[in-house]
C-alpha cells in the first residue's frame, strides 16, 4: 500500500514527511474529530466539509488533515504559508482555479499572520467559490482571525496527541527508518516530545544516525537527538509521576525548599517546563484560589513566559511561580465550590430561572408576578436584597464556603456583613 505522494516520496524529504499518511485509516489522534461516527468525519468522506479552520498546538495533524480533505473532495490542493504570501500570490491562486474542472482547496498554514487586509481579500474568493479553504493557525481563530472569514468556515479543534498517539507514530518511524527502540529510549522520547509527532519523528531520524551502524536506538541516542540530559526512569515512568507529584505536594505544603529541591530534580531530568508550568497553573486555583489571587496571576504569567524564553532562562521564571505559590496562604474553596455546583447539575433538576432575572428580551409565557421585579445592586449603594437562586429545590447549598486565610478572609468578611445587614436592607 502507497502511503505516500508527491514529493515526499523522495528519500532526501524529512522522515515525518515521507510517513504523512494518505488514507484516513492511517490517520491516529483526534478521535472527537474523527471517530468513525463523528459527523466531521463523515462531512470529510463525503467530500462535503467546506471551508475549515484547524486549530492546534504544532505536530497534531493539521496539515496531514488538510490534504485528507482535498483527496476525499477530489480537490486540486494548493499549499502556503500566510508567513511568505501575499495578495498578489493569492490572487494567482484563485486565477488559475477558476479554470480547473476539479476544486480547488487552498491550505493555509499560519493563517493567523494574515492581516485583516489579506483575510477580507481572501474572503471574497472563499464567497464566490473560487476557493475552499483550510486555514491551520495555533492561536486562538477568535481573536486571530476576522469574523467574516470566521463566520464562513468551520473551525476544528485539534488537541495534542496523547502519549499513546505519539509513541504509535514514533513506533511506525522506527520500523521505516528500519530501527528498533529501546523501551526507556521511547518512552524518553514520548515524554520530550510533549504532543508533538513531527518532534518525535524528526529524534527517530536523527537518533538513528547518531545509532549508525547499530540498528538499535538507545536512550543516549535520544537525549543526544532531543538535546536533553539522560536521567534513567523506568519503564512504567513511575519516578517521573512521583516526582511531579511530590513537587506538587511539596507547594500545596507551603514547603518552598522541598518544591525548589522536586522542581530542580525535574529540571535536571529535562522535564519539559511548559509541563511544569501548566501543573503550577492549575495549583494556583484548585490550592491557593482566593487566599491569594494573584498566585494564578503569576502562575499564568510563568506559563506564558516560560513558552517565549525556554530554557535554561526558564528555571528562574519557574522558580520564582514555585516560591511564591508554595509561600502563600492556601485555599481549595473554589475547586470545592464548582465541584458542588456540578454534581447539584448530575442529582437534582435544575430550577428555574427567577423572572426577574431573565432576559427582558425573552418571549416570557411563564411569567409570575408575584417575584417583583429586578434591583439594580448600583440603585441601592452597591448591593440590595434579592433572590437569585430558588430556593426549597434539593441543592446542596451554600457551594462557597471561603476559608479564613489569606485575602479570602476579606471576602469572608464581606459576604458576611451583607448577610448581617440583608434583614435591614431595602426590598
Amino acid at each position: 500500500m502507497d502511503l505516500f505522494d508527491g514529493d515526499a516520496q523522495s528519500d532526501r524529504a524529512p522522515l515525518a514527511a515521507r510517513l504523512r499518511p494518505k488514507m484516513l485509516s492511517e490517520f491516529v489522534g483526534q478521535e472527537h474529530l474523527m471517530g468513525e461516527r463523528s459527523q466531521v468525519r463523515q462531512a470529510l468522506e463525503r467530500g462535503a466539509l467546506g471551508s475549515v479552520i484547524l486549530w492546534g498546538p504544532a505536530g497534531c495533524g493539521k496539515t496531514t488533515l488538510a490534504r485528507l480533505i482535498a483527496d476525499h473532495a477530489d480537490a486540486h490542493f494548493e499549499t502556503r504559508s500566510a508567513v511568505t504570501t501575499g495578495v498578489a500570490e493569492i490572487k494567482k491562486v484563485a486565477g488559475e482555479a477558476k479554470h480547473r474542472a476539479k476544486p480547488t482547496i487552498l491550505f493555509l498554514d499560519e493563517i493567523h499572520h494574515f492581516t485583516r487586509t489579506q483575510q477580507d481579500f481572501l474572503l471574497g474568493f472563499v464567497e464566490d467559490g473560487s476557493l475552499t479553504l483550510v486555514g491551520a493557525t495555533t492561536e486562538n481563530p477568535t481573536f486571530s482571525l476576522a469574523t467574516p472569514l470566521l463566520s464562513r468556515c468551520r473551525v476544528l479543534v485539534l488537541k495534542p496527541l496523547g502519549d499513546a498517539d505519539v509513541e504509535s507514530i514514533a513506533h511506525r518511524g522506527a520500523r521505516s527508518a528500519g530501527v528498533e527502540v529501546d523501551p526507556e529510549a521511547m518512552q524518553m522520547l514520548v515524554r520530550f516530545a510533549n504532543g508533538d509527532a513531527r518532534v518525535a519523528l524528526n529524534a527517530i531520524e536523527f537518533a538513528t544516525q547518531l545509532a549508525h551502524p547499530s540498528a538499535r536506538i538507545e536512550p543516549e541516542h535520544v537525549s543526544q537527538a532531543m538535546n536533553r540530559p539522560l536521567v534513567r526512569y523506568d519503564q512504567k515512568g513511575d519516578q517521573h509521576n512521583d516526582v511531579i507529584s511530590a513537587f506538587i505536594k511539596s507547594v500545596r505544603g507551603s514547603d518552598p525548599d522541598a518544591a525548589l529541591h522536586y522542581l530542580a530534580r525535574m529540571l535536571r531530568a529535562g522535564e519539559d517546563p511548559r509541563f511544569i508550568a501548566r501543573r503550577l497553573v492549575i495549583l494556583a486555583s484548585e490550592d491557593i484560589g482566593n487566599a491569594a489571587p494573584m498566585g494564578l496571576l503569576i502562575a499564568t504569567s510563568a506559563f506564558h513566559a516560560v513558552e517565549r524564553i525556554g530554557m535554561p532562562e526558564s528555571r528562574i521564571i519557574l522558580a520564582q511561580a514555585t516560591l511564591f505559590l508554595a509561600a502563600s496562604p492556601k485555599s481549595n474553596s473554589a475547586y470545592v465550590a464548582i465541584d458542588k455546583a456540578l454534581s447539584d447539575l448530575d442529582r437534582v433538576p435544575s430550577p428555574k430561572v427567577p423572572d426577574r432575572l431573565r432576559d427582558p428580551n425573552t418571549k416570557r409565557h411563564d411569567v409570575d408576578l408575584d417575584e417583583g421585579t429586578y434591583k439594580y445592586p448600583h440603585d441601592f449603594g452597591g448591593w440590595v436584597e434579592q433572590e437569585y437562586l430558588a430556593q426549597g429545590h434539593g441543592l446542596s447549598l451554600p457551594y462557597y464556603v471561603p476559608v479564613t486565610r489569606g485575602y479570602e478572609t476579606k471576602l469572608a468578611a464581606f459576604l458576611e456583613m451583607l448577610r448581617s445587614d440583608a434583614p435591614n436592607s431595602n426590598k
